[in-house]
């Protein structure tokens, strides 16, 4: 599995995020996004999750979901946890961040890091708009940080019903999290490259994921 990563400059802090993709793989954008995080002082890694079915180095363009979807329905969990556990490790092992460990993830990737908050002992959980939510809550019990969840209220991929189902799962558990809904945006808002890209919204949110990470690592 390859993965790119990004490391702050300078004295290398012991801080670590895993940064999972959205279906359309680790391309410009999250690249970018990963670089981001390493300008904040952190050991950054984002992951390739379609490399059972896709070669190395696989993306493919915003407005292209035929050809995404069958690598996306083919990522099962056992294999998902599997890829979380040894980005975790390798991260754990290879920079200087040790277990300080975060994780945040973008659509699909917004469901992987709840997975990855039950399957590895992080310190923080960040979900951006994560799809199909309600599939994982089985593991809602073994969330091992504090969650924050980020959404679009104009997103009709994830009905106001997944986002409920999710927080209620949560609550019930007794687990610690931060629901945040955009009043004004819609699925992807965090992403520039995309049309559905809201500026302040994505502003907003960044400055509150600085100040999650901040406050837990």
């Amino acid at each position: 599995m390859l993965a790119w990563l990004a490391q702050p400059a300078g004295e290398k802090r012991s801080r670590g995020i895993m940064v999972f993709p959205e279906i359309f793989g680790v391309n410009a954008h999250m690249r970018d996004v990963t670089n981001r995080f390493a300008t904040l002082g952190l050991s950054a890694i984002c992951p390739e999750l379609f490399h059972r079915t896709a070669p190395p180095k696989w993306e493919c363009s915003y407005t292209d979901f035929p050809t995404a979807m069958p690598h996306m329905q083919a990522v099962k969990e056992p294999a998902l946890e599997s890829d979380v556990k040894a980005t975790y490790n390798w991260l754990k092992t290879n920079t200087a961040a040790g277990d300080n460990i975060a994780c945040v993830g973008y659509c699909m990737g917004g469901r992987t890091s709840y997975l990855a908050n039950s399957a590895v002992p992080l310190k923080a959980a960040i979900s951006y708009y994560g799809g199909n939510m309600p599939g994982f809550l089985h593991r809602t019990q073994n969330l091992a940080a504090p969650m924050l969840l980020l959404w679009g209220e104009l997103d009709h991929h994830i009905p106001a019903e997944h986002r409920n189902q999710v927080t209620s799962a949560m609550r019930e558990a007794k687990k610690e999290y931060i629901d945040i809904v955009f009043s004004n945006a819609d699925h992807g808002f965090f992403c520039d490259a995309r049309q559905s890209y809201n500026a302040s919204a994505a502003k907003l949110s960044w400055d509150i994921v600085q100040s999650f990470l901040n406050a837990r690592l």
